[in-house]
């Protein structure tokens, strides 16, 4: 239907809803825009419509309230008219962040920013929305923060600069923490959008960054970089850093993330692994031009591949298993991204390792594989697995498991009082699949980090998220939700070497992990289906998504 709006001043609407604020003493006028009838949307449904020339809105129809809010994720902009809206929580397309389809708030990761909501009235069944020119110019609502105040004692220290650590130290003052807050990371950069480094190994930490200079200074978070952190007393409630610094805390989140996995006795240079935005740029410049082999058919090494594809004289990848991907995606798919890599001239040696790294001069110049064979190489880049970050609490009554990993329980809680921990460092049960995990996902070590800090804030919230992970590759983005594990068989819709499909990884009949390709939004579905608490059989695939549980 056709559109009709009128103006009024900032300040007098005062109907309805209002879930955000315009800026104090804001001069601009506000645009009242009827955008469709009452009746034009069924409950359970969104769509978009244009707000006369301020831009657009999301609509959304739930129990017969209206909300309205920003389009697009604030995560990297996916659309959110072909997310999935369910129970009250609108879920990105993309890569799974959810936020509260009342008010806009992100509830679920990744990202940090909730979306722009704006005032909502039904009068006479015509459906109005109201906000300013300002407001809908903005994709992205930056939620408020307390500061230190002088009558708070406390001190609560965040020990990493990954996505754990800084959801955490964000949700801490946006939940209203008023002692002093620390962030210690052993970088010398602010936190930053780690796993961009794969995908675009030439950027750098400025544009990475998660939040600018301002916003720690806005929100009073102390930033400690360049520090590690050497020691924890919990019986004292000391930490100490590796510059001699020592600190008493009230509570702690611990957020080391992991180390690269290294290999013995090999002494030659341009041998390199990916963790920082330094080591990023390193291999992106030393690559150019050069004879590049990657060890390792991780979604490190693989996107690593597919950004210097273009730069490289040529790229070779050597590889354990059969095919990439193998253990997590299944031998199909595998072959599926093995063969858009080799469309681009990248050369696999599957089922194969290296024997000796061949240097002159202290310089690697060619490595040598198992089969005998030798390959040229200037720089290798070496993605074979993680470690974590733990030998600091080696000595402490923090407990670990066999891996050196933190067992935590549902509140991100160690087995120590007023000592929290999150992201790649953790064992931690995951609710949805009733298990014990330790899974390196970006998306979870930001909800790790929310959940810790609610409840170093006594919140008592359990931790109540679904795995999700993507990988980019020429363009082309693998979608994964839930968690496979050892899995039984995979059900295959679709044609995974056409890129084109959809697999149910099934364990007992029932459906624990969905991975799909030009598909959307069908693995946020069921990230959403799962976290309801339902379960989707064998038997349910055969039908249409929209007849699921």
């Amino acid at each position: 239907m056709g559109t009709s709006a009128s103006k009024k001043k900032g300040g007098e609407l005062n109907e309805g809803v209002y879930c955000s604020k315009p800026d104090s003493g804001a001069a601009e006028d506000v645009v009242e825009v009827t955008v469709c009838r009452e009746d034009d949307l069924e409950n359970g449904e969104m769509k978009v419509y244009e707000l006369g020339q301020q831009g657009s809105v999301l609509l959304v129809k739930e129990d017969g309230t209206f909300s309205a809010l920003g389009t697009k994720c604030t995560h990297y902009n996916a659309p959110l008219i072909k997310g999935v809206l369910s129970n009250g929580k609108i879920r990105c397309p993309w890569h799974g962040a959810c936020f509260n389809s009342k008010t806009g708030d992100i509830e679920d990761f990744p990202g940090l920013d909730s979306l722009p909501c704006y005032r909502v009235r039904v009068d006479g069944g015509e459906v109005k929305v109201s906000a300013s020119s300002h407001e809908v110019g903005k994709n992205k609502r930056v939620k408020p923060t307390s500061k230190r105040t002088v009558d708070d004692k406390r001190t609560f220290i965040v020990i990493g600069g990954g996505g754990a650590g800084q959801t955490c130290v964000e949700t801490l003052r946006q939940e209203g923490f008023t002692g002093r807050l620390i962030l210690i990371s052993k970088e010398p950069n602010r936190p930053y959008d780690r796993p961009k480094l794969s995908k675009a190994l030439s950027a750098k930490a400025e544009d990475l960054a998660l939040r600018s200079p301002d916003y720690y200074q806005s929100a009073d978070i102390e930033l400690w970089l360049n520090r590690e952190v050497t020691s924890i007393e919990t019986e004292k409630r000391l930490l100490t850093c590796s510059d001699g610094t020592s600190i008493q805390y009230d509570a702690i989140m611990i957020a080391t993330g992991g180390r690269p996995r290294t290999l013995d006795n090999v002494d030659l240079k341009n041998i390199h692994y990916l963790r920082s935005v330094e080591d990023a740029n390193v291999i992106a410049e030393k690559s150019r031009k050069k004879n590049v082999v990657i060890l390792g058919t991780s979604f490190i090494g693989m996107e690593v591949a597919a950004y210097l594809a273009d730069k490289a004289n040529s790229i070779s990848i050597i590889g354990s298993s059969t095919v990439p991907f193998l253990n997590v995606l299944g031998e199909d798919i595998g072959k599926g991204l093995q063969k858009l890599l080799e469309e681009h001239e990248i050369k696999f040696y599957n089922g194969n390792g290296i024997v000796e790294f061949v240097g002159n001069k202290g310089i690697l110049t060619e490595v040598v594989l198992k089969t005998g064979e030798h390959i040229p190489a200037d720089i290798c880049v070496i993605g074979i697995g993680v470690l974590p970050s733990t030998e600091f609490l080696e000595n402490t009554n923090i407990k670990l498991n066999s891996s050196k990993q933190i067992i935590v329980d549902e509140y991100m809680k160690t087995n120590v009082d007023g000592i929290f921990a999150g992201g790649d460092i953790v064992e931690f049960p995951l609710t949805v699949m009733d298990a014990r995990v330790n899974i390196g996902h970006w998306q979870l070590a930001m909800a790790h980090g929310r959940c810790a800090a609610l409840n170093m804030l006594n919140k008592n919230e359990k931790l109540l998220t679904v795995p999700f992970f993507w990988s980019m590759l020429f363009g082309k983005s693998v979608r994964y939700a839930g968690y496979g594990g050892k899995f039984d068989e995979i059900v295959m819709h679709g044609d995974a070497y056409k890129l084109q499909f959809v697999a149910y990884y099934i364990r007992e009949g029932k459906v624990v992990a969905v991975a799909s390709m030009n598909n959307d939004p069908i693995a946020a579905k069921f990230a959403s289906l799962l976290l309801s608490g339902k379960t989707l059989t064998k038997d349910n695939i055969e039908c249409s998504s929209e007849e699921w549980p």
